[in-house]
């Protein structure tokens, strides 16, 4: 199979990561990022108290304790008619919907529906439905009488208009219907992918009809502001200028954008502050009888009121709450009460375009790799959960700043960029090394560089003693074919005659030491334990002298010189290990051994001889070697004069 270049391998490895991070941005961008939204606009965002001028008044587990619910309609007017008759309420909206008459109790419903005439700054609730009409005909013209009374002018200048998955009305009894002279929509749209309720149909749509939130509405009616505009990116309100940022555009619920939320009263689990309607029907029957109220309604003098329910003890239960990231069960008038105070404040959450995310994935993407390929492991580490950590810190200002960033996917990417970096360079480090062994395995023994590869970590100066067999081989007659000959021409029978022993020399377990011009001294016994390293010496001195009388055939043929070669072999005990610097170190073998190995050698030229062996090395291979001893031969630094042996051939079959 044919190998990976360097450069294909890196353009592989890019290809793979591109995959896998896309592959993780689509499962973050569906399951985690909607949780770390809903974690950061908890701590970050939501700390600012609601406006002290929006209220609620609310149905809850008091007021049911009273009055049994369901209650007659009559109850409700109570609250509407203390508002409109003894508080100036810049607007009251009522988070509900009336869809059918209470037929046991008609002149309850007439006295509430009556009650609700003379507010005009009052705002109800309706809601649209996905389900097909029991009657086109009928939804037609109810659509239509909708519209002429409730309607108010939108200009839609979207670039892209979708179709909308509502197809009717939840519709008004006609006494309800002709009472009320404002109405928007309560219509709430959860986050599907975890259920959670983060943004608001802030327009909602129904056939070619276009209508503002319950919120919306009461703003406007606020404002005396009659016409919207509607653009790609946002909504305009045109006489107050404000715009709302539209980061959703939903085409099957309405037009959306995201709520920015406000800090959550633990006692009351209101964001605004709270009114039990008991209180204020106590009140209102209290003004009546001339008595002093429970609750002053100066207090709801120049304020915008909501009014909705939510009982949970009660024995039957008005549960009006939903999800969202500042409450488990967050109470539906609540919430319509912060979309009011977010659109007169004009606080919205923005949230980043996905040319931002991905912007900042890629930085980060790169980033991390740099850093990776820059530092050393410990220090590139440190330094990439530093980025990370002070990522994470920008994204809490971010959402502290209501910009709604991605949190989760560029960590991911980032953790995912690290692991293929480390691999990446990982792999390549092991090439490279690979690529040093051979390469560095040319200038020293492949043996040797494979003992220090082992002991990598505790390659120092110093060894130890062993006991060896030092092998020296020398071309006879070298310095006479060298004057005769160009360098190039040396070289090459040079190198053809070392790249055939080399394979010799390893076979025996051998080691080479070093070249010398020449010559050729390797070592038997270490770095590779052997403990028949004399008797592999010689077979490879047999086996040497062999290939060259080989080698000498073929010389000739090419019209090249013959040479011949001598071989000394000693052995002893030797120093083997390390010598030289802190800086510059060489594996080697020293010694009185090396040192008698290598006049061995010298003495085939006096005694015209090309095979000469020490006694040492003579008495473990005498079974195996016939030869002619050359006795009481003086070795130069030897005081004494001691026996060698010529080697005629050897009994082996090798």
């Amino acid at each position: 199979m044919k190998k990976f270049t360097s450069k294909a391998f890196f353009i592989f490895s890019v290809l793979i990561h591109v995959i896998l991070s896309f592959v993780l941005l689509l499962i973050s961008w569906q399951l985690l990022e909607p949780n770390a939204y809903n974690f950061m606009v908890n701590s970050f965002s939501a700390q600012e108290k609601a406006s002290d001028d929006t209220v609620v008044i609310v149905i809850d587990d008091k007021s049911t304790a009273r009055h049994r619910w369901p209650w007659k309609r009559e109850l409700y007017s109570d609250i509407f008619s203390y508002l409109n008759e003894y508080s100036k309420t810049k607007s009251i909206g009522y988070d509900a919907i009336v869809i059918t008459l209470d037929e046991e109790n008609p002149e309850s419903d007439k006295k509430f529906f009556n009650s609700l005439k003379p507010i005009k700054n009052l705002v109800v609730g309706f809601s649209l439905i996905d389900e097909a009409p029991s009657s086109e005909e009928t939804i037609a013209e109810y659509q239509n009488n909708f519209y002429r009374k409730f309607g108010i002018k939108i200009t839609d200048k979207r670039k892209t208009i979708y179709p909308s998955r509502y197809k009717s009305f939840a519709m008004y009894p006609k006494e309800y219907f002709n009472s009320v002279s404002h109405a928007g929509s309560v219509n709430l749209t959860r986050n599907n992918t975890n259920g959670m309720l983060i943004f608001t149909d802030q327009l909602v749509v129904i056939g070619d009809k276009i209508y503002p939130t319950l919120s919306l509405r009461m703003y406007m009616l606020e404002n005396e502001a009659d016409e919207i505009t509607i653009f790609d990116n946002y909504i305009l309100i045109n006489k107050t200028g404000l715009k709302i940022p539209t980061n959703i555009q939903a085409p099957l619920n309405g037009i959306q954008n995201f709520i920015k939320f406000y800090k959550v009263n633990n006692t009351t689990s209101f964001s605004h502050k709270k009114y039990s309607a008991i209180d204020i029907m106590d009140s209102y029957n209290c003004l009546k009888e001339g008595k002093a109220p429970i609750i002053d309604p100066k207090e709801f003098d120049g304020k915008t009121v909501f009014v909705g329910a939510n009982a949970k003890a009660s024995a039957v239960k008005v549960i009006d709450e939903l999800p969202t990231p500042v409450l488990q069960a967050h109470p539906g008038v609540d919430i319509q009460a912060t979309n009011y105070d977010n659109l007169k404040n004009r606080e919205f959450i923005k949230v980043s375009s996905l040319g931002f995310d991905l912007t900042v994935i890629i930085i980060l993407g790169i980033a991390t790799f740099t850093i990776i390929s820059r530092l050393s492991f410990f220090k590139s580490i440190l330094t990439l959960v530093a980025v990370a950590f002070g990522y994470l810190i920008f994204s809490a200002i971010c959402y502290s700043l209501d910009f709604a960033i991605n949190v989760v996917s560029p960590l991911i990417i980032q953790l995912v960029t690290m692991i293929f970096a480390y691999s990446y360079n990982f792999i390549m480090e092991g090439k490279n090394k690979e690529k040093i062994k051979n390469v560095m395995g040319r200038y020293i023994s492949q043996d040797v560089m494979k003992n220090v590869v082992k002991n990598i970590d505790d390659v120092k100066l110093g060894g130890k003693r062993a006991n060896v067999t030092v092998l020296f081989a020398d071309i006879r007659g070298f310095t006479s074919m060298s004057e005769k000959m160009s360098a190039e021409e040396v070289s090459v029978i040079l190198n053809e005659y070392f790249t055939e022993i080399e394979p010799i020399i390893s076979k025996y377990n051998g080691t080479i030491n070093k070249f010398i011009g020449d010559a050729v001294m390797a070592v038997f016994g270490d770095p590779i334990p052997d403990l028949n390293h004399p008797e592999n010496a010689v077979k490879c001195a047999y086996a040497m002298l062999k290939k060259v009388e080989m080698l000498q055939d073929k010389w000739i043929m090419e019209g090249k010189p013959k040479i011949e070669i001598g071989v000394g072999i000693n052995t002893g005990d030797a120093f083997v290990g390390n010598i030289g610097s802190e800086k510059r170190l060489e594996y080697t073998v020293i010694g009185d051994t090396v040192n008698l190995a290598s006049r061995i050698e010298s003495y085939n030229k006096v005694y015209k001889t090309n095979f000469l062996i020490s006694s040492s090395t003579y008495a473990h291979v005498s079974s195996l070697a016939d030869v002619i001893k050359i006795s009481e031969v003086q070795i130069r630094g030897k005081a004494k004069k001691m026996d060698i042996y010529e080697v005629l051939r050897i009994n082996a079959n090798d």
